[in-house]
């Protein structure tokens, strides 16, 4: 039996980690799952608006070596 995980050739999810800061509060601790960098901003932007200082990273990537 073959068997395919990822029919569609899209990316997995994958977790990343971010801070958000809006106008003069602290900053947010943010989680969220994507397929990519682009649609994990994308997420926070539709989820917070737009014109906010976002950084988001993938601790899976931040922990490799380069």
């Amino acid at each position: 039996m073959e068997r395919h995980v990822n029919a569609d050739k899209s990316p997995p999810m994958r977790e990343y980690a971010g801070l958000i800061w809006i106008e003069d509060k602290p900053g947010i601790r943010l989680r969220i799952l994507a397929r990519s960098l682009d649609e994990a901003r994308t997420g926070v932007i539709e989820e917070y608006g737009d014109g906010h200082v976002i950084s988001i990273w993938s601790e899976e990537d931040a922990s490799s070596a380069r």
